[in-house]
């Protein structure tokens, strides 16, 4: 079963980057390859609450329970103690990947104060993009009542691109919203 946004991909995306970087066959085009969402959790530590909590919130907006991330080692000038909770991450393929994307895309960050569109200076030199958001208010499933305290969480989307030019060409034409 097939996404709008697997749609768009097939039928518009892949022929506008073979024209545009002119590739010999379809499998030399760039697709996503996975979407990680992280988070650090500092006070999970002090407070099981938090981790709960952002488990719980995770899991709502992926639609996927995330991996508990644990220290490896302690590091006593950040008061952490080895194998405790440090974080938490979620990585989403194939279907769920392209349904939280469009999620993201369309209403999700629209719903973000001020929004008009993401710097497209956040490729890492390799074709993925990290982006960072400050607060789970603006997915819908997340309601205001529920939340305990606003956390932020990171957003990275791996695709198969060599270059950052050929990722920013197949995320626009995903629809991501850049301004610059």
């Amino acid at each position: 079963m097939n996404t709008a946004l697997q749609e768009i991909y097939n039928n518009k995306v892949v022929p506008d980057l073979i024209e545009k970087f002119n590739y010999k066959n379809k499998q030399e085009v760039p697709k996503l390859l996975k979407i990680t969402i992280n988070r650090g959790l500092g006070e999970a530590s002090n407070n099981s609450k938090a981790l709960d909590k952002s488990l719980e919130e995770l899991t709502l907006i992926s639609g996927q329970k995330p991996i508990i991330c644990k220290s490896k080692k302690a590091i006593a000038g950040f008061k952490i103690r080895e194998d405790i909770p440090v974080g938490i991450t979620v990585n989403l393929r194939r279907q769920r990947m392209y349904d939280f994307l469009n999620k993201l895309i369309n209403l999700s960050l629209p719903r973000i104060r001020d929004f008009r569109g993401i710097s497209s200076k956040h490729f890492d030199g390799r074709g993925n993009y990290n982006l960072g958001l400050r607060e789970q208010l603006i997915f819908p499933e997340i309601e205001y009542d529920q939340i305990d305290r606003v956390r932020g969480f990171d957003i990275s989307i791996v695709t198969s691109a060599n270059t950052d030019e050929e990722s920013l060409a197949l995320l626009q034409g995903l629809g991501m919203p850049f301004y610059n």
